[in-house]
């Protein structure tokens, strides 16, 4: 009899135990994230006016604190005739606007804009950039609250941005993106889908 009660006082103990090490795992999963992914699946559109985009963190004043990737004719143009390029957001002010407006882009140099600037993906498939939570200088940014950006322009002034805030005090997990769009364009409305931001 002894024996049944004891047994069944260390059953007891150990069901009792289950939920303390369930809440264990789970605050060792929810680790303070380093790291802000951004993702989204990209389609090469047919025709001019399509195919830039941008990617970057603002604080909370509104600034820009990093750009991540900007396409590189909107920063570098397209040389047309022997001509000298001239910016992309200047010949087409419609690429990529919002982004051209929040970095002031007209202020930079074409040495900093290149160090933010790629190629435009000639082929489809998953896009990710990553933010290390550091400025433009590479010096960490102070503790507070961030917001990230992808602005892609569809098709001429077709134009969609999807935005987040954050913390840099959260844990690991997905930032909530919402999106404005400035113009319906059911041809090209493929050219940026599946976007996701995930602190890491």
């Amino acid at each position: 009899m002894r024996q049944k009660k004891m047994i069944i006082a260390a059953l007891a103990a150990m069901l009792l135990a289950i939920p303390a090490m369930v809440q264990s795992k789970k605050g060792e999963a929810a680790k303070k994230a380093q790291t802000l992914e951004v993702s989204f699946d990209y389609q090469r559109q047919a025709g001019p006016g399509s195919n830039q985009y941008a990617v970057w963190i603002e604080n909370e004043k509104g600034d820009v604190v990093k750009t991540l990737f900007v396409t590189s004719y909107t920063t570098k143009g397209r040389a047309r005739g022997g001509e000298q390029p001239k910016r992309g957001y200047i010949v087409r002010p419609a690429c990529v606007p919002t982004w051209v407006k929040t970095v002031k882009a007209d202020e930079k140099t074409d040495q900093q804009l290149d160090a933010v600037t790629g190629a435009t993906p000639q082929a489809g498939g998953t896009q990710t950039y990553v933010w290390d939570f550091t400025d433009e200088q590479g010096k960490a940014v102070p503790q507070g609250n961030y917001k990230v950006v992808v602005e892609a322009t569809m098709f001429f002034d077709s134009d969609i941005i999807y935005s987040g805030t954050f913390s840099t005090k959260d844990k690991e997990g997905d930032v909530k993106l919402t999106s404005t769009l400035t113009k319906e364009d059911e041809q090209h409305k493929n050219m940026v889908t599946n976007v996701k931001a995930v602190l890491k």
